[in-house]
C-alpha cells in the first residue's frame, strides 16, 4: 500500500529544536511512524514533555537539552543516536531563527550570527550523522527553511540571508551526498507556534497576515510536520535536493514591520 511508505519501523531520528512549535510536532509525527528520537533544544521541562508523548506512542526518546549554537553539542547528537539506539536514520535541522532588524543595525557578528545558528549547525549536525547512516545502508536529512530565503522584505536580512543559504546548502549537499543520502528542505510560511505568539496575538496584526495569505490562515506546526514525515519516509524516496513549499500559497512577506526609508 502505497500509505505504508510513509512507516518508519524502528528507523531512528535526531530532531533538533524539538522542545515546541515545528520541531516537537515533527518528532511526534516521527514516532508515529514508528521511529525513535533523539530530541534536543535549550528547555529540559519542554523536552520532557515532548518525550512522554514520543513513549506514550510506544517509541523511545533521548533527551538532549543543549546550547545548539554549540557546534559540538550538534554534532553529538549523533552520536548520541548511535549509541542509545545503535543507528541513525533521520535528521531533522529545525533549529535557527534570527530575530528581525534593520539594515543599519545588522552588524557584521550579527549576519555571522544569524549564519551560524541557521547554517553552521545544520552542517555540522549532517556531517557527523553521514557515517552513520551510511553504516545503515542510508537516510534522510530534512532542513527547516523559509519563504524568507526567497521573498524580500524589510527587517529580515540577516535571516532571509541565512536561510537562502540554507536552502543552497540543501541543494549542494544533496548532490554531494547521492545516492544513499537524501536531502531535504521545506520553506515554511507563518506557522503559528509560541515564537510567532509575539505578533499573533494582536488580532490586527493577525488578521493582516491571514488576508496576506492566499489560504487566509496561519500555518500549524503539524502541517510542517507531516511535510517532515513524507522527506524522511519512502514516500519521497525520489525526492533529493528539493525544497517544498509549506507556506499557504504566499507570494511576498505577510508581515510588514513598517519600516520607514532610509
Amino acid at each position: 500500500m502505497v500509505t505504508d511508505m510513509f512507516a518508519l519501523p524502528d528507523a531512528v531520528a535526531v530532531v533538533t529544536g524539538a522542545g515546541r512549535g515545528i520541531g516537537a510536532a515533527s518528532a511526534i509525527a516521527l514516532a508515529e511512524a514508528g521511529a525513535d528520537v533523539v530530541i534536543s533544544a535549550r528547555t529540559a521541562d519542554q523536552l520532557d514533555e515532548v518525550a512522554g508523548k514520543i513513549e506514550a506512542l510506544g517509541r523511545r526518546a533521548v533527551v538532549v537539552a543543549a546550547d545548539l549554537s554549540d557546534v559540538d553539542a550538534v554534532t553529538s547528537l549523533a552520536h548520541t543516536a548511535a549509541e542509545r539506539f545503535g543507528r541513525l536514520d533521520v535528521v531533522v535541522n529545525n533549529v535557527g531563527g534570527t530575530l528581525p532588524n534593520t539594515f543599519l543595525t545588522t552588524t557584521p557578528d550579527f549576519l555571522e550570527e544569524a549564519f551560524h545558528f541557521n547554517v553552521t549547525t545544520a552542517h555540522a549536525l549532517t556531517v557527523a550523522a553521514v557515517p552513520h547512516m551510511l553504516a545503515g545502508g542510508g537516510g534522510s536529512v530534512v532542513n527547516i527553511s523559509s519563504v524568507m530565503g526567497r521573498l524580500a522584505g524589510r527587517g529580515f536580512l540577516a535571516y532571509g540571508t541565512a536561510k537562502a543559504a540554507l536552502t543552497h546548502y540543501t541543494h549542494l549537499a544533496a548532490t554531494d551526498l547521492a545516492p544513499r543520502i537524501r536531502v531535504n528542505s521545506i520553506d515554511v510560511g507563518s506557522v503559528h507556534t509560541s515564537a510567532l505568539d509575539v505578533v499573533a496575538r494582536d488580532e490586527k496584526i493577525r488578521t493582516s497576515m491571514e488576508q496576506a495569505t492566499p489560504l487566509r490562515r496561519l500555518g500549524k506546526p503539524e502541517e510542517v510536520a507531516a511535510a517532515v514525515l513524507f522527506l524522511a519516509s519512502r514516500a519521497s524516496g525520489y525526492t533529493t535536493g528539493s525544497v517544498l513549499r509549506v507556506d499557504g500559497g504566499i507570494g511576498a512577506p505577510n508581515l510588514d514591520f513598517k519600516l520607514p526609508d532610509l
